[in-house]
């Protein structure tokens, strides 16, 4: 061997040696970038697996510390996933940290924690709202019993006094527009998530007028499907309505 230096494609120019030496130290952010480059670059997916240890320090110019920190790294954003036995695949690239850091905010600043559940309500109204042209849009003239069967569970789930949480998530997820995407999608459940999750720590008395908020469901799904767009806009409002007046009255509580 002479010693000549062979460029790795996507590696600068010196970087790496491929004539045996160990690859220069790399931060783990850096390494991390990489990964996920590669990732793009290879055309890979959810579950698709990442090349092995060994080959992603020749390609990235990395040493195997940096890599393993990367890859610890990226897993925690759920960009990738460690199978032990199976190597590491592309993760399921949900918004799963989203959630957890808004929650996290919350118990950091304990005494903002009903500004913080306003925020997410007013995140998921305007989501909502946004949507309401393709749900009015698609669900016209038709009719879907699921929706309405998980609308009626709502409405007795609640005068028994009995959660709703999963018909409630459910609900809504199948009301999202197909046309919407998987982002629009994805932020309306992570909101949704952290909206129950939230409003349970918190412990907000009820409304007298809750019942109100359940009703909306129907309302909604009604109004879609006679394609009246004013009606589910007044319906959404309606659904959200009830859950500010029990917010401001937790919050006059709290103060008082």
């Amino acid at each position: 061997m002479n010693g000549a230096r062979t460029r790795i494609p996507g590696i600068a120019e010196g970087q790496i040696d491929t004539a045996g030496e160990a690859p220069e130290s790399t931060s783990a952010n850096t390494v991390a970038e990489r990964i996920k480059q590669l990732i793009v670059d290879d055309g890979l997916g959810p579950g698709d697996p990442i090349p092995p240890e060994p080959e992603l320090g020749a390609r990235l110019g990395a040493s195997r510390s940096s890599i393993r920190e990367a890859i610890r790294f990226l897993a925690a954003l759920d960009i990738v996933e460690v199978h032990h036995g199976t190597g590491t695949k592309v993760g399921a690239l949900t918004l799963t940290p989203m959630v957890a850091n808004l929650l996290f905010r919350a118990e950091v600043r304990p005494g903002d924690a009903v500004g913080r559940l306003r925020e997410v309500v007013d995140a998921r109204l305007t989501l909502d709202l946004g949507q309401a042209d393709r749900v009015v849009s698609e669900l016209e003239g038709t009719h879907d019993e699921t929706l309405h069967q998980l609308a009626r569970q709502m409405v007795r789930l609640n005068n028994d006094g009995s959660p709703f949480t999963e018909q409630d998530r459910l609900f809504h997820g199948m009301l999202v527009p197909r046309s919407a995407g998987h982002l629009i999608n994805d932020l309306m459940q992570a909101f949704f998530d952290v909206h129950t999750t939230l409003l349970a720590e918190l412990d907000v008395p009820p409304d007298e007028e809750l019942h109100e908020a359940v009703a909306a469901h129907g309302a909604m799904l009604r109004a879609a499907e006679c394609g009246d767009l004013d009606a589910y806009r007044d319906a959404v409002h309606s659904h959200y309505q009830p859950l500010a007046r029990a917010l401001e009255t937790w919050a006059c509580e709290d103060l008082g």
